[in-house]
């Protein structure tokens, strides 16, 4: 059996922080991933995201309840 001569997708290099993995699922595919807690927002800008997530998949689980 032969060795592989390449990575596979996935499989080492370098690991892209989280932050970078939103950039390009914004840039190539037009999603948004956005925190609550993301400091770099105002206010309204937050209240905004958590009304959209509301809307778009119902209420947040409270910390208390079992999440899946």
């Amino acid at each position: 059996m032969k060795a592989m001569r390449f990575t596979p997708p996935g499989y080492g290099g370098r690991r892209r922080d989280p932050d970078e993995v939103k950039r390009d699922g914004w840039r190539k595919q037009g999603l948004l991933a956005v925190s609550l807690d993301d400091q770099r927002l105002t206010w309204p800008e937050r209240e905004l995201v958590r009304q959209l997530g509301e809307r778009l998949y119902g209420a947040r689980l409270d910390k208390t309840e079992d999440k899946r």
